[in-house]
């Protein structure tokens, strides 16, 4: 497959192949969630953002697995540094009682291990004054760590704070701090003591006129309830605020900037640790490394995995546990492979700037978006490469959604009637075009065939 000039060819889909390896997979695997019946032939070709089906089809992928795969298919980028390691096993070292490396010095090892990765997190994350990092399997794991660390700081803690419409991971830690869908937490028990507030989106007005009710006309939710006089709250006894830079699951939810600084302040004010969940957002998908650049905050602790391969806990020693085993993880000396790929996907974001091209490519995309955008879309918006289109409804999202799929495009709704558009980060100007070019036809089509 040539990318250059690869374009997207589909049928009807599923096709009769990828429609029994759906039935095949359902015999047994457990009801979950799958938006598309779309089979990846993991043997065909594959790059970038095209991919092949086991019907022949060929899709052009702006999902990028919910940023899990941040350069797309078989990018060599990334694969080209891969093909030089040969496959060992086991490839993942459980427990916490063996490291492994390549060759006599870490300095001039041939491949990269867990603890290059480590460094490499320090490196990006050292604007912060963040050093130490605990690698885990996921994101759920990196923020259940991150609430766990902060706790441990503070354990006579009682409360945490979390916002309206958040999503941090599917354990029943994470699970407590999640007020996005509530199919996610129904009937599952909850750690006790979580507060939640609003989250205060750009669309929500300024601290002098909000419509969300962060913001209060003398101060906000949170300050309020943590001031010493008149507040309801201790703040020496809140473990932690945990937020998404920008709202993933809850429909790609950009904050204002007023709102973020808010936040940072309070945390500072009431040395409150601050945990930003950049599971979706961080890694460059915005068009800086975290997401949290854009803003003006300090986090104490942020939580990373999806485009990084394995999940990552970073924040400053003082911060970690001291004494050895109050945290553990199957992932103990790491994954070998997956470490390599974060490395190596850390190391394209810097060789080939992609930090920019994602910051350009953005730009591209929302322009086209916003050029054609008829009435029935509500919202065109975006960092980076980390794009929304909102819709007038629900119905229409999920319209759109299939319509760009008839036309061979891969995008995933989110929120109530939000798509969300993640292109890999090394997207070309033709790969835009084409793609936003195929999602305009396909916001036409529901536009004919779906009513208000």
């Amino acid at each position: 497959m040539d990318r250059d000039t690869a374009e997207p060819d589909a049928g009807a889909l599923p096709g009769p192949n990828a429609q029994k390896w759906i039935d095949f997979h359902h015999e047994h695997a457990a009801p979950s969630e799958f938006s598309h019946e779309f089979v990846w032939d993991v043997t065909k070709e594959a790059d970038g953002p095209f991919v092949t089906d086991v019907d022949g089809n060929v899709l052009l992928d702006f999902t990028c697995h919910i940023g899990a795969a941040p350069l797309g298919y078989n990018n060599e980028k990334i694969l080209g540094k891969l093909r030089e390691f040969s496959l060992l096993e086991p490839m993942k070292i459980a427990g916490q009682d063996m490291y492994f490396g390549a060759g006599d010095d870490p300095a001039t090892a041939d491949f990269p291990a867990s603890s290059h990765l480590v460094q490499k997190l320090v490196d990006v994350s050292s604007q912060y004054g963040m050093d130490t990092v605990f690698l885990s399997n996921s994101g759920a794991e990196a923020v259940e760590n991150a609430m766990k660390i902060t706790h441990d700081r503070n354990p006579t803690a009682k409360y945490a704070y979390t916002f309206e419409g958040s999503f941090h991971g599917r354990t029943l830690g994470t699970l407590s701090v999640t007020r996005s869908n509530e199919v996610y937490t129904r009937h599952y028990p909850e750690i006790a003591g979580v507060r939640t507030v609003p989250f205060c989106d750009e669309r929500d007005g300024t601290a002098e006129s909000c419509d969300c009710g962060f913001f209060t006309g003398d101060g906000s939710q949170l300050r309020n309830a943590l001031q010493p006089e008149g507040g309801h709250v201790n703040p020496d006894e809140v473990a932690f605020v945990v937020v998404e830079p920008v709202q993933g699951v809850g429909g790609y939810r950009f904050p204002s900037t007023e709102f973020m600084a808010e936040v940072g302040d309070v945390c500072e004010t009431y040395d409150v640790p601050l945990v930003v969940d950049e599971i979706q957002s961080g890694v460059g998908r915005t068009g800086e490394m975290w997401a949290s650049d854009h803003y003006p905050i300090e986090p104490d602790v942020i939580a990373s995995a999806k485009a990084l391969r394995v999940g990552a806990t970073i924040s400053r020693s003082d911060v970690f546990p001291a004494e050895k085993n109050r945290l553990g993880s199957t992932f103990g000396g790491g994954d070998v492979l997956s470490s390599m790929q974060g490395v190596f996907t850390l190391e394209a974001i810097e060789e080939h700037d992609l930090l920019a091209n994602a910051t350009e490519r953005g730009q591209q995309a929302t322009e086209l978006l916003r050029d054609d955008a008829p009435p029935h879309v509500d919202d065109v918006r975006g960092k980076g490469l980390m794009l929304a289109v909102e819709f007038d409804t629900t119905q229409r999202r999920d319209a759109v959604v299939q319509e760009a799929l008839k036309r061979g495009l891969l995008t995933l709704g989110c929120g109530e009637k939000t798509i969300r558009l993640l292109p890999p980060l090394d997207s070309t100007e033709r790969e835009i075009e084409l793609g936003i070019g195929i999602m305009n036809e396909a916001i036409e089509a529901a536009g004919m065939t779906v009513s208000r």
